[in-house]
């Protein structure tokens, strides 16, 4: 049994998105909190792993300003032990993905202040150093 639920228009453009990037079901996800308990850095994370699905799933706002998918760390201890076989660390990288994409320009490494780099995550480095080589 499946049950669907709905808010604003009935259309989920992130949540298209990133079964689409991912190439995962979210709705497998249970929230089972698995995922969670066997993450190293889910103490910095504003929200858990299940819970972020979750709020893809529902549609609800302020996704793209949480932390958690850029404190991941893409260790795959998640997708080990998901009971449900979902690739967490996808979902992850899908979310990151997407957040880079929608902020448009990027501004070159070396025209952020020394103090600014500092403050950024460093998968969003790393990420920009791909997109801007080769």
């Amino acid at each position: 049994m499946t049950t669907s639920i709905r808010i604003g228009n009935g259309r989920n453009e992130l949540l298209q998105k990133v079964e689409a990037l991912s190439g995962q079901h979210l709705a497998n996800c249970y929230q089972c909190g698995t995922c969670a308990a066997g993450c190293p850095f889910h103490q910095a994370m504003d929200l858990l792993p299940d819970a972020l699905i979750q709020h893809v799933r529902l549609g609800l706002p302020g996704i793209l300003e949480r932390q958690t998918f850029w404190i991941c760390a893409g260790c795959d201890t998640c997708s080990d032990r998901c009971p449900r076989g979902l690739d967490i660390a996808r979902i992850m990288e899908a979310l990151r993905q997407i957040c880079l994409r929608e902020g448009g320009d990027h501004p070159a490494l070396t025209q952020l202040e020394r103090a600014d780099l500092g403050a950024l995550p460093p998968i969003a480095l790393v990420a920009s150093m791909r997109r801007n080589s080769g």
